[in-house]
């Protein structure tokens, strides 16, 4: 695979400070049922790397002990990992919201007939991707057969009452390109996917997040291969906005690794560039407990334009909605 991160350096972004915590982001292991082209995690069935039981106490003793009002939960397919429910049974006692980073298909495996249940249980707020609502599309990108596994996932869901307006279960679905391009405009293809899952298999949901695929780990090696990795990251840097700046996810948010060390983001930390505090490029979660990070500096390389381009990108979707109607997608969008 190749190394994109000397691609990335040196870099023109603009510098950024920390606003107050509001979310821990923890990738609690890297091993996933599936193995997406865009998959910036590389991950796959083949991967072992998990957080240990003691730093997922330490995950709860931090929120605790910061006050920390959201957790989200990643990986791979953080489902398979066996502290998962431990970890949000923990969280939930403490009054945390918990986000689940689905990939869907996970609902159909052995072992995880119940997996609806328990979220449900614990009203936790499902983020669910489903880079396009046409099936080519889909099992280009993720695998034959995702799709048809990925709607029955979200009918299973549909069934206890996720997804429903006002009825206090958070289904979110996630898009993002198939190749190297920017997202449509959030608000349409919204529209656009709501209409044609209800037509076509009865499904609700409550919002589509769109996010720009990012120029590293599996998606940055194929767009080297394909000589496309520069023409990639002019586009992301000529579509930047300013106005993105005050609201992307490193701002309030911090990514903790499976062995528990912290990064700004999620995307710097599949590139190892550590969060840096007092010279120190290696920071344990430990090492904060009560600090406040308020005005601290975020490590940028040029692939955060991928959050500033355009409409924005974020784990919460675009950062500003221009009213488009729709963007109809075709085949192989």
């Amino acid at each position: 695979m190749h190394d994109t991160l000397p691609l990335l350096t040196p870099s023109s972004f603009p510098p950024l400070t920390r606003k107050r915590l509001e979310t821990l982001q923890v990738n609690i292991g890297l091993r996933c049922n599936l193995a997406c082209l865009h998959c910036h995690v590389n991950s796959s069935p083949y991967r072992k790397e998990m957080m240990d039981a003691a730093c997922l106490d330490l995950v709860l003793k931090f929120l605790q002990t910061n006050r920390i009002p959201t957790l989200d939960i990643t990986g791979g397919a953080p489902e398979l990992h066996p502290g998962f429910r431990d970890l949000i049974t923990g969280a939930r006692k403490l009054h945390v919201h918990v986000m689940d980073r689905c990939n869907l298909t996970i609902l159909e495996e052995p072992g995880f007939e119940d997996l609806h249940e328990f979220l449900a249980g614990n009203k936790v707020e499902i983020v669910a991707s489903l880079p396009c609502y046409l099936e080519e599309n889909v099992d280009r990108q993720r695998g034959r057969g995702v799709y048809q596994a990925s709607i029955r996932a979200l009918q299973k869901l549909n069934r206890i009452g996720y997804g429903l307006e006002d009825g206090g279960l958070v289904l979110n679905l996630v898009y993002n390109p198939l190749g190297p391009t920017l997202p449509p405009a959030q608000v349409g293809l919204e529209q656009d996917y709501k209409e044609y899952l209800s037509k076509h298999h009865g499904i609700v949901f409550n919002r589509l997040y769109t996010l720009a695929n990012m120029p590293i780990k599996r998606f940055g090696s194929t767009l080297i291969s394909k000589g496309q990795f520069h023409p990639y990251l002019s586009l992301l840097r000529n579509a930047h906005q300013d106005q993105n700046l005050e609201h992307v996810m490193c701002r309030t948010l911090i990514s903790v690794d499976w062995q528990g060390y912290i990064y700004d983001c999620d995307f710097n930390q599949m590139l190892g560039l550590g969060m840096r505090l007092n010279g120190n490029h290696s920071v344990h979660l430990s090492d904060l407990l009560d600090r406040e990070l308020a005005g601290e500096q975020i490590t940028v390389r040029n692939h955060c334009y991928g959050c500033t381009a355009g409409q924005g990108s974020s784990c919460g979707g675009a950062l500003n909605q221009p009213q488009v109607r729709s963007h109809k997608i075709g085949r192989g969008a």
